[in-house]
Formats: C-alpha cells, sequence, structure tokens
C-alpha cells in the first residue's frame, strides 16, 4: 500500500466522453478521492452518476482524460497492468459459465490467474465455506438461485487474495437474506484479510454498513465522511405521519410530495416518512386534515434525498437561467420535474375519494395453481383473487416461484394444473386473447437498443394493434408521462438506467392496457429514482388500472394495498 495508507489517491480526476460531432460528455468532474486502506467505503448515487466509469478508471480499464490517479501505491495510467494483479473486480454482469459447475467456474478463474495449484486448496475450502457454496460445488452456474450466483461470482473475484476489492452493485437482484449474507461475506473479509473494499450501491441500508460514504450525482461529490456525519444533514428535519384508515399509504405519499414545506416522503411500517425543507417547517394545512407529524430520528437515505434535490434543483435553475437567456422565458417548463419532486394528480380530497371508491371487481383469479418443470414443482397448488384498481405484490426469496407464478398470470407459461383467469379471459383456452389486455415490463430492459424511443414505442404500439393518428396521440402521451419526450431520437442502448425504465413502462402501456405486470421493476434502481416511479403507479392505480408487482424489497411492500409471500413454491402468507 501507499505510504499514506490509503489504498485509493486522486486528485483532479476527469473523464470526458467524445461525442460525434459535439463537445464530449463528462462523465467525471474533478474528482478528488482519498480511499482509507481496510476499511469497507460506499459510492452512492443516481443512474447516470458517473459511479461505474469511476470503478473503471481505478481499475485501469479506461484512461483518464485529465487528473492523477494512484491506486494500491502504483500510478494506474502508467502502470494499469501491476494496478490489475493487485485488484479483485466484480462489474454488474460477472460472467459466470453457466454450463460449468461451482468448483469448474473457480478452477476456470484459478487458472486465468495463474493461482498454484500448491495455494487453491485452501484458499478455495476458506471461499467456500464463507459463502455458504460448500455443499454446492458439483451444481451448475445455471441451476444456482440469483443469490447464490453472486456469492459464486465474488468467490471466483477473490480466488487470489487482492489488496482492494471493487463491487459494482454486487446485491441488484439479490433477495433480502443473500444480501444479508453478502454484506457478512464483505465485513468478514476487512476483519480477517484487512481487505479494502470500494462498493457501488443503490441501497442506503448497505452504505450505512461502511465506514465511509461518497454521494455521487453528475459526475462529481455531492458530499463525504462518516454515515452518521451525513446523517446530521438531515438532523431536525425528519418526521412521520399515520395514514388515515380510508387512505392507502402510497396515497398520503403523494400527498406529501405536493406539500410546498416537505422535500421527500416515504412510506415505512404503515406510516409515512418525510422530510422538511427545513427545521421547525409550517405544517398547518397537515394538521387541517387531521394527520398528526411527529418528530423521528434522520436515516442516511434522508440525508442522500436532500443532497440529491438540493443538487436537481441546482441543475434545473442553471437550465431556467439558460433557456432565459436563449428564448427570452423566464421559467423552464421542466423545472419542478427537475428538483425531484413529482407533480401530484389532482387534490388530496380527489385522491381519498379515488382511494375509497375501489371497485370490488376482480380482475385476476387463480386457483389450485400448479407447475411443474419435469419432478421439480416450481408452484404448488396457489389460490388468490387480485381486484381492479388494486397494487398487488409478489414477494419472497430468490427460487421461491414468484417469476413462475408471474409468467403464467402473463400468459407467458402454460399452467400444469388448475385455473387461472385475467381480465376475463381464461388464459388456459385463449392465451393470446388475454396478453391484449396486459402490459408487462421485464425484469431485465428487454426493448430494442438499435432502436430510439421514438421507434420502440412505434413499434410496441404496432404490435398492439395501434394505427395512424391514434398511435401517434399514445406515443405523445406515453412520452410526456415518463418525462421522454426530449430523448425521444435517443437510441434505447444509450439512455441511462433510469430512463431505459421508464421507456421500458411507456412501452408496457402504449396500448392502455387494464393490468399491468411488473417483474422487480426497481432493482438496482436509486431512491429518487424509486419515489418517482412510485407516484407514476399511485396514478396508474387511482385511474383503474391493475398493478401487480414482484419485488425484493420489503418497504416497498408498504406501497401495495395486499401482497402474497412465496417460498419453495407455496403461498406462506396472503393480506
Amino acid at each position: 500500500m501507499s505510504e499514506q495508507g490509503l489504498a485509493v489517491e486522486a486528485a483532479g480526476l476527469t473523464k470526458v466522453f467524445a461525442v460525434k460531432g459535439g463537445s464530449g460528455v463528462t462523465a467525471i468532474d474533478a474528482l478528488d478521492l482519498s480511499l482509507r486502506e481496510g476499511e469497507l467505503t460506499a459510492l452512492v448515487g443516481p443512474d447516470g452518476a458517473g459511479k461505474t466509469t469511476l470503478l473503471r478508471l481505478i481499475c485501469g480499464l479506461m484512461t483518464p482524460t485529465a487528473g492523477s490517479l494512484r491506486v494500491v501505491g502504483l500510478d494506474v495510467i502508467r502502470e494499469p497492468e501491476r494496478v490489475q494483479r493487485e485488484l479483485g473486480y466484480m462489474p454488474q454482469k460477472f460472467g459466470l459459465y453457466e454450463d460449468l459447475t461451482v468448483q469448474e467456474n473457480m478452477n476456470l478463474y484459478a487458472d486465468l490467474h495463474g493461482i498454484p495449484a500448491a495455494v487453491r486448496a485452501d484458499r478455495f475450502c476458506h471461499l467456500l465455506q464463507m459463502t455458504g457454496l460448500a455443499e454446492f460445488t458439483g451444481r451448475l452456474a445455471g441451476n444456482l438461485s440469483g443469490g447464490m450466483k453472486q456469492k459464486l461470482g465474488l468467490a471466483c473475484t477473490l480466488v487470489r487474495s487482492p489488496k482492494l476489492l471493487l463491487l459494482d452493485e454486487p446485491t441488484v437482484g439479490v433477495d433480502p437474506l443473500s444480501r444479508r449474507d453478502l454484506w457478512t461475506i464483505l465485513e468478514q473479509l476487512v476483519q480477517q484479510e484487512h481487505l479494502s473494499v470500494l462498493v457501488s450501491t443503490a441501497y442506503m441500508d448497505e452504505a450505512e454498513r461502511c465506514q465511509q460514504v461518497y454521494v455521487m450525482n453528475h459526475g462529481r461529490f455531492l458530499a463525504a465522511g462518516t454515515p452518521a456525519s451525513l446523517r446530521e444533514m438531515a438532523s431536525g428535519r425528519c418526521y412521520e405521519t399515520a395514514c388515515p384508515a380510508s387512505m392507502p399509504v402510497r396515497v398520503l405519499q403523494s400527498r406529501l410530495l405536493d406539500e410546498p414545506a416537505v422535500v421527500d416522503a416515504v412510506p415505512v411500517h404503515g406510516a409515512v416518512h418525510f422530510i422538511a425543507g427545513k427545521t421547525s417547517p409550517q405544517l398547518d394545512s397537515l394538521a387541517a386534515e387531521g394527520l398528526t407529524p411527529k418528530p423521528v430520528p434522520e436515516r442516511l437515505e434522508d440525508a442522500f434525498m436532500l443532497l440529491l434535490h438540493a443538487d436537481e434543483a441546482e441543475q434545473a435553475s442553471g437550465k431556467a437561467a439558460v433557456a432565459h437567456l436563449s428564448a427570452g422565458t423566464g421559467k423552464d417548463k421542466d423545472t419542478k420535474m427537475g428538483s425531484g419532486k413529482a407533480k401530484l394528480i389532482g387534490s388530496a380530497s380527489a385522491i381519498a375519494d379515488a382511494a375509497q371508491s375501489a371497485t370490488e371487481l376482480v380482475d385476476i383469479e387463480v386457483s389450485g395453481l400448479v407447475r411443474r418443470f419435469g419432478d421439480f414443482t416450481a408452484v404448488d397448488h396457489t389460490s388468490f383473487q387480485v381486484y381492479r384498481g388494486e397494487v398487488f405484490g409478489l414477494l419472497g426469496p430468490n427460487g421461491a416461484g414468484k417469476t413462475t407464478t408471474f409468467r403464467m398470470l402473463c400468459g407467458l407459461l402454460p399452467a400444469t394444473e388448475g385455473r387461472l383467469t385475467v381480465a376475463g379471459v381464461d388464459l388456459r383456452e385463449a392465451r393470446r386473447e388475454g396478453r391484449r389486455n396486459l402490459g408487462y415490463v421485464a425484469q431485465k430492459f428487454s426493448l430494442y437498443g438499435n432502436l430510439s424511443v421514438r421507434e420502440n414505442l412505434r413499434f410496441y404500439g404496432g404490435v398492439y394493434g395501434l394505427r395512424g393518428q391514434a398511435l401517434r396521440a399514445r406515443m405523445a402521451t406515453v412520452m410526456q408521462e415518463f418525462q421522454l419526450t426530449d430523448r425521444a431520437d435517443v437510441l434505447a442502448d444509450e439512455l441511462p438506467g433510469g430512463y431505459k425504465q421508464r421507456l421500458s413502462m411507456a412501452a408496457a402501456l402504449i396500448h392502455d392496457p387494464q393490468i399491468l405486470f411488473l417483474d422487480e421493476p426497481t432493482s438496482g434502481i436509486d431512491p429518487l429514482a424509486r419515489r418517482r416511479f412510485w407516484q407514476q403507479i399511485t396514478d396508474l392505480s387511482l385511474r383503474g388500472t391493475t398493478i401487480i408487482i414482484t419485488t425484493h424489497f420489503m418497504e416497498e411492500a408498504e406501497y401495495c394495498d395486499r401482497f402474497m409471500i412465496q417460498d419453495h413454491g407455496q403461498l406462506l402468507v396472503l393480506g
């Protein structure tokens, strides 16, 4: 390590990507970074903040445009290969070989890194015990659950003992139990091997477990420090209020987000946790509606949201100033959305009335649903109903049967046994007809990357039978609703993750379906983007769209009217 005890030391680090016919895009903007050795350090920020670019610069996989960068005491710009021999790097899509076993994958990575056979036995034994994979060495990687695949990826990254471990969102798509296991492993590595770890994460509960946290946006650091020191930024500004019995918690959240004195709001334990714009805010309008906010301790996520809102507002005001100078207008039409505060549809009373008038019509009816793959039963005699305009959640760990249930509900997979009716259509008899009433957003981005936003929407509208003026009108509506109008001609592959999610939602809703299916739509998305996503879901549900969602996040179950928990293919609880 360097004499200063730093695993990474950067000064004025800058990365500009060339753009054809333009001045370039600044992904990393004059960063200064001091990452201490032997610590867990978190890098947090929204989509497109520059986190992955920074990790790739540290790995020597990219060359900086300007600035200096030393990693484990070596100059990355001059000696990238020497630096890479000292690092372990696990990107978002780690390259496991799914037709090889757990043991064969580890052997392959040991061969690639030139690990001597004499060293492997002890190293492998340690890693397999630590990751809980010792009993599964003969299982094909393709047959592992999502959490087990991530653990195997980590074990393969650590077949040699690195001085610095870099992890790019390692728990995306992983259930809460597996996430907890992965973080226990990381903490053991830091304690037992004095390993330095830099982890990029979208989850504030993970960042809370680190010694240092860097908050990043638009290629810049907004703040850095210990979780405790960052939490202090939100001191005296955090409140909770109970939800009226007649109002879904997500509707109260939307009501609070529309309050001028409120910066952010999120459901927590059946109540709504919110951040005031200042200490001792004027909340008379809430009291007049029977809401009784009480002060609560601040969280790291509160500080994160305050920092992001302030930065987004600054960016928006800058754009407004440019618009004023160039066009003579005093206000940028997107300033409100740019500030990160979603605009609420309708008044609080209208929302309450809509919530109370929820229909008892059944949109989905499942009875004795079974799905077998050979002698393996993925879904075992499941029964439930979903009502019109309801937000209904499917929860459970990796391998619980959620996605299999989901695919049968969408008509993408035939049931082995049981009855399944969606929007009044029996999917065992008329799957194609049933799918006309459905919209579907897959867990992984599945649109056409070489088509623009506009071209994707035109294609999917055509698939659903929309033509001419009707198609153009729906395209304009969904592009405005999901803030895609100014990116209409951008290729889908070139969109940031949050915008890809918006495009997926717009394509799924292009034909105005009665039921919308969302398969882990917020996996790996930062808290600000999740807030905006749930505002859109609230809007859709109040208009009568039925929402079915799978999620790994227990806090997101708070948004659902009802949810069911599955494990090993069986329904454990419904309510």
